[in-house]
């Protein structure tokens, strides 16, 4: 059974269409990629899943039904971080905790192991004023696993994070995906989705221009991009007609050829002219297939 499933969804906001007939389905156990520019209507998205706001049209299920008996089995992190700051840490999670139904027993055991994965187990008496904004967002990714909810939505999880909390935050997200959560990462930044998610659906301008399985997605788009290394005179690669355009970094190069043409063609005409070190077709990295496929909506 699919996690989630949203068919031809859409939500108005007076004159502003947020979200515009978006449909696409997460199975049980994905690690799933909500992307999209600023403003596109990922967070709109979010708060209609969770029942936060309505659609105006179309429909939501979160494993086949709807209500929100359902949405008690989602844990979220929102963009926008919010904890009572006068609380200490861990009365506040064993708080949030019994909102979910955990008894206050279960929970403060259940909380104090969360802060020794994090290594907050220090701060427990600590008011979460005193903690650092890094601190406090552990502490809200904390909150909203407590309960070990079937699927995690994470909006920009990663933001604000030093390295080694990022890398220790990608882990937990990952173990917890290892053992069956279905998680929905919610970011523009793609070098963690490239890292983290096994399929993504691109939002722009609240529509759906792009969704599948990232492995095969990064097929489709990897048959025109070249990587080349050599020794001779570049202007080969400036005058030549199958380059669309390219960076070039003194004798390397990264080559996005035109629509339908042969690299093996490029590569025939290269050895003519120039000692090839290395030539390479590659796949474009996601955030490359972000941007030109943003660009080509947007004209």
């Amino acid at each position: 059974m699919s996690a989630l499933t949203l068919r031809q969804v859409s939500k108005r906001f007076a004159h502003v269409i947020a979200v515009d007939s978006l449909s696409f389905q997460v199975e049980q156990g994905w690690m799933y990629g909500l992307l999209g520019p600023n403003g596109a209507g990922k967070t709109t998205t979010i708060r209609m899943i969770l029942n936060i706001i309505r659609p105006d049209r179309g429909q939501i299920s979160l494993w086949g039904g709807v209500g929100r008996t359902l949405t008690n089995r989602v844990g979220y992190l929102p963009e926008e971080r919010g904890l009572y700051r006068k609380m200490k840490v861990l009365d506040l999670l064993v708080f949030l905790a019994a909102i979910k139904g955990i008894g206050a027993k279960q929970a403060q055991a259940d909380s104090l192991h969360w802060l020794e994965k994090f290594e907050l187990e220090a701060w427990a008496q600590r008011k979460t004023e005193e903690l650092s904004k890094g601190m406090q967002q552990q502490v809200q990714f904390i909150a909203c696993a407590l309960h070990r909810p079937d699927l995690i939505i994470l909006d920009e999880p990663f933001a604000g994070l030093d390295p080694l909390n990022t890398n220790r935050l990608k882990d937990i997200i990952l173990e917890l995906n290892n053992k069956g959560t279905t998680v929905i990462l919610s970011t523009h930044r793609m070098e963690q989705v490239e890292k983290l998610c096994s399929h993504i659906c691109l939002i722009n301008q609240g529509k759906k221009v792009l969704d599948g399985r990232l492995n095969e997605i990064k097929r489709e788009y990897g048959h025109n991009t070249i990587r080349l290394e050599f020794d001779g005179p570049k202007t080969f690669l400036e005058n030549s007609p199958l380059i669309d355009k390219m960076d070039l970094y003194g004798h390397y190069a990264e080559l996005h050829l035109k629509p339908f043409a042969d690299p093996q063609e490029l590569l025939r005409a290269a050895v003519k002219t120039i000692r090839l070190r290395k030539f390479e077709i590659v796949e474009p990295s996601l955030n490359d297939i972000f941007i030109e496929k943003v660009k080509s909506e947007n004209g």
